[in-house]
């Protein structure tokens, strides 16, 4: 059986609250790359607050860092204690020049369709329950 589709979480959605192994996506601007610990750091900007995400780049290397270049990373989520909520990646891509706020439109407009669709398949299966 395979696992879950990782679901998109913003940088300031990542925090201890996601279980160890949990597949996600996230996106970020690489700020510092440190290839003696294969650890790279992604930064985004919200609500006036800079928030960063560490990134273990163990299982995508070797990889041609570009400081300042749009990430996105497809990952699991690995908890350390101390720097919080980390993702252990299986793709990190450079998607540099992408439109980040559609970007982010994109992903509000995705989990509104999931919510939907869920919402009528509940609504689906308490009618035939009815019946």
């Amino acid at each position: 059986m395979l696992p879950s589709a990782a679901v998109f979480y913003f940088p300031w959605e990542l925090n201890s609250d996601l279980q160890d192994g949990q597949s996600v996506r996230t996106c970020g601007r690489l700020v510092d790359y440190q290839p003696e610990e294969s650890k790279a750091t992604l930064s985004a900007q919200h609500a006036s607050k800079e928030h960063h995400v560490i990134v273990h780049t163990m299982f995508v290397e070797p990889f041609n860092p570009i400081i300042g270049a749009q990430y996105i990373v497809l990952g699991e989520t690995d908890g350390n204690e101390g720097i919080g909520t980390t993702v252990r990646a299986r793709v990190l891509n450079c998607v540099d020049g992408v439109n980040v706020a559609l970007l982010h439109k994109a992903v509000i407009e995705q989990r509104s369709f999931f919510r939907e669709r869920e919402r009528k398949q509940c609504d689906t299966a308490k009618s035939a329950d009815a019946t």
